[in-house]
């Protein structure tokens, strides 16, 4: 057998021990997604008969890892999934950046290259579309992106919406006034600012109208200067609701697009996707941006990504 050993920077007992992971899983893991055998001796790793360019990959990985570790962040089955990932695509950038910090100051980072390409996006065009399955983080990117902007007095209100299209099923008649009808289609957009400044901060920022969350209906006549504007789940919306959306963008504005094209919940006898149609016409124009999120960049527990790939394996 051909023993090759992995250099990794200050490798001690502690390090060592994190790379592992418990009962060696994280070793055994990194075996099953990349083929490569690996072995612990003395304090080491070496790879086992694995050619020039599988050693130089398993050495960039573990060079990944160990900026995550440096960075703090957990490093579990998702982590190294993505580290791979990463690498695989070819596309090797630095995800170490910290983008910004959640109100209890811990780090945002993009975690794929996938949501690297979305963050850069968003920095150098006026309107970004991002189409790509559950649990990529594309609507979580955009705002704090949007909050980003907000405090670095380059907008000075974030306006986030979507279209009221219940998933698949009857929600029949919603007691209470207009915001108690419409929050529980925009919760997960409350979510990720709570998440992000805290629930009192949104609330005041939400009573000072620095902040707007609102269906998409009511975005009709409106003229957004100086603003972020977020369209989430933008499948469900029909051309003419994107055509309406996309024209509301004024000076010195911002808009992020996101959605899933294979979970749309409009009627598909009656129209078809804004996003969909979106993709198509508006590709090549200079200012718009078009990115494609994969099963490659989700983020969420890493069942997430199997449950995707099998639906879509039984669909095709």
């Amino acid at each position: 057998m051909n023993y090759k050993k992995i250099e990794i920077n200050n490798l001690d007992t502690d390090r060592l021990q994190l790379l592992c992971g418990i009962n060696d899983d994280n070793i055994k893991f990194i075996e099953e997604e990349t083929t490569v055998k690996l072995m612990i001796k003395n304090g080491e790793i070496f790879s086992i008969d694995a050619d020039v360019k599988q050693h130089v990959f398993i050495s960039n990985l573990f060079a990944s890892l160990c900026i995550l570790i440096d960075n703090q962040e957990v490093l579990d089955r998702n982590a190294i999934k993505n580290a791979i990932n990463n690498l695989n695509e070819h596309n090797q950038v630095d995800l170490s950046k910290i983008i910004a910090y959640k109100r209890n100051n811990q780090p945002i980072r993009a975690k794929t290259y996938g949501q690297y390409q979305l963050i850069e996006a968003i920095k150098n065009n006026d309107v970004v579309f991002a189409a790509g399955p559950a649990g990529t983080g594309k609507t979580y990117l955009a705002v704090v992106m949007a909050i980003l902007a907000l405090k670095n007095g380059t907008v000075k209100k974030i306006v986030l919406t979507r279209p009221a299209v219940e998933a698949g099923e009857s929600l029949g008649f919603l007691p209470g006034d207009l915001k108690e009808k419409v929050d529980p289609y925009l919760m997960p957009l409350y979510d990720s600012l709570n998440e992000l400044l805290g629930a009192e901060k949104v609330e005041t920022l939400l009573e000072k109208k620095v902040i707007e969350i609102i269906p998409l209906a009511y975005m009709r006549g409106r003229t957004l200067n100086d603003s972020f504007v977020i369209l989430d789940e933008a499948q469900n919306t029909t051309s003419q609701q994107m055509l309406m959306f996309l024209t509301r963008l004024g000076l010195n504005s911002k808009m992020v697009i996101t959605g899933d094209m294979t979970q749309t919940d409009l009627n598909i006898h009656r129209s078809s996707s804004g996003l969909k149609e979106a993709f198509i016409l508006l590709r090549g124009v200079k200012g718009i941006c078009h990115i494609n999120l994969t099963n490659c960049d989700i983020v969420r527990n890493h069942l997430v990504q199997a449950i995707i790939e099998r639906y879509e394996k039984n669909k095709a």
